[in-house]
């Protein structure tokens, strides 16, 4: 049996469907569709795509929802697990791996193969369990960050009868009809959606009704001004081609700067303009530092690796004659050599750390922005609701003398009561006067007749009522400079008189008293204006008479002081860039102790060249009364001097400021737009939340360092290691396939690295990436470790006798063994600035590790596997000489890195 109400005849297929057109044949169908309802009119467009202008039933949501799937694009969908898996051995370490077993086996070496077998499931396992795990983790984290959309649902009772719905097995009812709420991937096209100022357009739509509509479409076509929208026709139908140049479609990932709209929804997901973007651009994203550091530390470890596995496949072959043998060692050479732990180890902490920080009210977006948050020394953020309570409260409504007026209130009261756009908190504060709103009957005496939105040009919004069917009515709320440059009279009790200087003055001396107090100012203006059908428009604002002040207490947030205290411990510079007066920014500042060294206001950042703000930017303090632009500006200045910058905002005149900053902090409570341009959410506003997640940041970063100085110094010093004991010694150092037994085990000894402590002093300061640091560790703590290598050879020639063919096996057991113990605890000196286990201890999973490996190391040469590779039980007077160069070891690269720390610091 039929459904009473068609599904729209689009050729769509499920998110992750198979099924997918050619992306030129996407693009072009998905065109076509947008163009045609550009073409319509907005009854033709809900017919088109059998909607209303009541928009959908809850059921014929959900139907069309299972059959084109959820607004997703191709960059959001979780990869499966066996994807993810299968990508893990799309590794060229793997390759090289499995190549070398191969060849083992191919040789009859199948105690190698085994060995190199169990290497690549260690690191594939390794490596898919932590990434399968942070992507998980950052999915679910993801949809802690609530991104919502405003539809129209109608009952769907209007569409089906009872009787119908019990034939079909449907169940009717329960629905409330009128806006909703509803999260944005359940968007299907044909959902009629409300937009104000704000929202992030949730799909590609037809406008269908707008009031001064601007979108911003910087993130799909780079224009720099908001785009004005409405519901007309082109005037141009046979010059329609491109679906961007429209005014009457806008589409997903866009913004709404002001203004209000009705719009149904033409297409959703990976149909969308932004969808299909994403399909072709799905896996590339432009590298972060800390990615090019990444993939500099890897480049300098395979340089090592391409340098030394042939100079020792030559040297062996040439000195020893036996070029198999020589092959196979060069190989195992070149595998100890790879940092086949590295994407392991940085994965594991990178989920590590987002873990941890939600756990601490702290979202990550974006898992590299954790290292960012680390490094960062210089904060900007608002006022309201970080230094302050984010609780508004209306104290005064005062005439131009300072008096109790209520008119002000009663006007004001009814401009926040009419207004469409994105009700600010001063606007939930004035609507909180439920007695106000008994008092002027608001429903029975007005009838809004039209609205001019706020914007961040003019700081003002107006609404336009009628009373009573009498006369039309502007009323004019906004900052008090702006009020006044709209004004030409003043109401003085009954009597209306010219706005003249010293009035003007004595409004402006009123306000600056009040601004003393702490109080937030908004000026109220109105003018009657005869009954007319016109819409208004920005050139209705003039002329206007100036009723009174309303202010605003904002008390300063109990946490704040303590919360700044805690940044500037931590080497955090705290600057306030807010659009408010900048004596009441200076009195919150003063409040919660934050020192301010200077103040700068955006006239005179306007009239600064690009020299002169940069040079201010460094001492100031406070930035007030600021345009979004000049927040982005300030931002882009302060990188430039090589600061590293988060930007926390969460409104619609953040979310330039929040994409420009190394990284944008947001809240769950901000506008949508703000919340997708940031790469972190805090479930909590407050700036104790954004400190621990600091301290976790720090602490994820210095774990990943501890893993690159020890990976770098290491394969430096065993480079000197094995070309020295290639050049003397009359057979191999180890056997290839007790290298890969060394390499596998050390390996595992790093896998408590995530888990470990970093000590508080690391935390308290700013921490960058910095590859010339990790190359001059590298330079000065490496070749300690060849020392004791050739100390350990010195051992297993003079004093043990192993010093001929015969003997070998003895020289190998011996120095596997030593290599083994200083790699495993060379890492507790690397891991610490301090003293380690007296000063600094480990975390107990990093202690068993390894204590576990050291044992196995030590034990292996006395049982059946050893034998099984080419080892023989050591003598006991060895672990006597053992016992004493694992301390000198430990005790001369104590030192060294005392005097390096001294020297260089410790990053």
């Amino acid at each position: 049996m039929a459904l009473p109400f068609p599904l729209p005849s689009l050729n769509r297929h499920p998110a992750g469907s198979p099924v997918a057109a050619p992306a030129s044949a996407a693009i072009e169908s998905a065109n076509q569709e947008l163009l045609e309802a550009a073409r319509r009119s907005p009854e033709e467009v809900l017919e088109r795509l059998n909607s209303t202008a009541d928009g959908l039933s809850e059921l014929q949501s959900q139907l069309r929802l299972a059959r084109v799937g959820p607004n997703l694009i191709a960059h959001e969908k979780p990869v499966s697990w066996v994807v993810q898996l299968l990508g893990t051995f799309r590794n060229p370490l793997v390759a090289l791996l499995a190549a070398l077993a191969a060849i083992s086996l191919l040789t009859g070496d199948s105690k190698a193969a085994v060995i190199i077998l169990a290497m690549i499931l260690f690191s594939v396992i390794l490596r898919f369990s932590q990434e399968y795990r942070s992507l998980r983790a950052a999915e679910a984290l993801r949809r802690l960050v609530h991104t919502t959309a405003t539809v129209l649902r109608h009952d769907a009772r209007k569409d089906i009868s009872p009787a119908l719905a019990a034939d079909l097995g449907l169940h009717l009812g329960g629905e409330t009809p009128g806006p909703q709420e509803i999260p944005i991937d359940r968007l299907v096209p044909g959902d009629v959606v409300l937009l104000s100022a704000g929202d992030m357009i949730p799909a590609d739509v037809r406008v269908l009704a707008s009031r001064d509509l601007f979108v911003s479409q910087a993130a799909l076509t780079g224009e720099s001004l908001p785009v004005e929208k409405h519901a007309g026709l082109p005037e141009r139908q046979t010059a329609l081609r491109e679906p961007l140049e429209l005014q009457n479609l806008c589409f997903l990932g866009t913004n709404v700067i002001s203004g209000s709209a009705t719009a149904v929804v033409v297409e959703t997901g990976e149909r969308t303009c932004l969808g299909l973007l994403a399909r072709t651009v799905t896996g590339v994203r432009s590298r972060t530092s800390f990615d090019r550091g990444i993939s500099d530390i890897s480049l300098l470890l395979v340089r090592f690796m391409v340098v030394m596995a042939p100079a020792v496949f030559v040297i062996n072959g040439i000195s020893k004659g036996n070029w198999g043998e020589a092959f196979f060692f060069a190989l195992s050479v070149a595998v100890g050599l790879t940092p086949e732990m590295l994407p392991m180890i940085v994965t594991a902490n990178l989920s590590r750390g987002a873990i941890a920080m939600a756990k601490e009210k702290v979202i990550v977006k974006n898992i590299d922005s954790i290292q960012n948050l680390g490094a960062m020394n210089i904060l900007c953020t608002d006022k309201t609701g970080t230094l302050t309570q984010d609780r508004i409260v209306l104290k005064l409504h005062l005439d131009l003398h300072g008096r109790d007026c209520d008119e002000v209130l009663e006007l004001a009261y009814l401009n926040s009561f009419y207004q469409t756009g994105l009700r600010s908190l001063l606007d939930v504060a004035v609507l909180e006067d439920v007695e106000m709103h008994a008092a002027l009957k608001v429903e029975k005496n007005f009838r809004k007749i039209d609205e001019i939105p706020f914007d961040f040009q003019r700081r003002r919004m107006s609404v336009v009522v009628e009373e009573e069917n009498h006369h039309h009515e502007l009323i004019c709320k906004g900052a008090l400079e702006e009020i006044l440059a709209v004004c030409s009279s003043v109401k003085d009790g009954p009597i209306i008189q010219p706005l003249d200087d010293d009035t003007r003055r004595q409004v402006l001396k009123l306000s600056e008293d009040l601004n003393d107090d702490g109080l937030r100012v908004i000026a109220v203006a109105y003018k009657e204006v005869p009954l007319q059908n016109l819409p208004y428009s920005l050139a209705d604002e003039s002329d206007l008479t100036l009723v009174g002040l309303i202010a605003f207490l904002d008390p300063p947030k109990d946490s704040a002081a303590e919360a700044i205290r805690e940044l500037n411990r931590r080497r955090i510079a705290v600057k306030v860039l807010t659009g408010d007066n900048p004596v009441i920014a200076r009195k919150t500042c003063r409040d919660v102790g934050l020192k301010v060294e200077g103040v700068l206001v955006g006239a005179e950042i306007e009239a600064m060249d690009e020299a002169r703000l940069a040079g201010s930017v460094e001492t100031t303090t406070i930035f007030a009364k600021l345009s979004p632009l000049q927040k982005s500006r300030i931002i882009r200045l302060l990188r430039a001097r090589g600061h590293v910058v988060g930007f926390m905002g969460d409104g619609i005149n953040d979310a330039a400021a929040l994409r420009e900053a190394d990284i944008g902090i947001s809240v769950d409570t901000a506008v949508d737009i703000a919340k997708e341009s940031a790469d972190i959410v805090l479930l909590e506003k407050s700036l104790l939340v954004l400190n621990a997640g600091v301290a976790e940041g720090r602490r994820t970063f210095g774990n990943i360092v501890k893993y690159i100085k020890m990976g770098t110094s290491s394969a430096f010093g065993n480079m000197f290691s094995m070309l020295g004991a290639s050049i003397v010694l009359p057979f191999l150092p180890m056997l290839p396939v007790q290298i890969l037994l060394n390499n596998l085990l050390y390996d595992f000894s790093q896998t408590g690295i995530p888990f470990d402590n970093v000590d508080p002093d690391y935390l308290e300061q700013p921490r960058q990436w910095s590859v010339a640091d990790f190359r001059r560790f590298m330079i000065w703590i490496g070749p300690i470790s060849s020392l004791f290598d050739y100390a350990t050879f010195a051992l297993m020639w003079f004093v043990f006798s192993a010093n001929t063919v015969e003997q070998q096996a003895l020289f190998h057991t011996g120095w596997f063994v030593e290599s083994l113990m200083t790699q495993t605890l060379i890492v507790h000196i690397i891991r610490t600035a301090r003293i380690p286990f007296l000063q600094s201890n480990p975390a107990p999973f990093m202690a068993l590790v390894t204590v576990l490996v050291m044992a196995i190391g030590i034990a292996l040469p006395f049982t059946s596997i050893g034998a099984a590779l080419g080892m023989v039980a050591l003598p006991a007077a060895y672990f006597g000489w053992l016992g004493a160069i694992l301390l000198s070891y430990c005790v001369l690269t104590q030192l060294v890195k005392t005097w390096y720390v001294r020297r260089f610091g410790y990053n």
